[in-house]
């Protein structure tokens, strides 16, 4: 199983303390607008070669950390 707390790094001077991939330029959320444009985990490991399959476990992981990431709750969603 994939950790992302040891993959993911934080740091205030690469693109802005975004989360990104070990020490790269590339953010979690990159990652996902990728795959959100249709790019296959495949072509996203050729796209960035210094990427991993479990570098993209990792950004699942870290978007799945409900601690990182809060989410209301479906009947909060509800009432708004």
């Amino acid at each position: 199983m994939v950790n992302h707390k040891d993959i993911i790094t934080f740091d205030s001077n690469r693109r802005f303390g975004k989360p990104c991939i070990r020490d790269t330029r590339i953010s979690v959320f990159d990652v996902f607008e990728h795959l959100a444009g249709g790019m296959t985990h495949d072509e996203l490991l050729d796209e960035f070669p210094r990427l991993t399959k479990e570098d993209l476990l990792a950004c699942y992981d870290y978007i799945t950390d409900e601690e990182l990431v809060p989410r209301l709750p479906l009947a909060g969603l509800r009432q708004q």
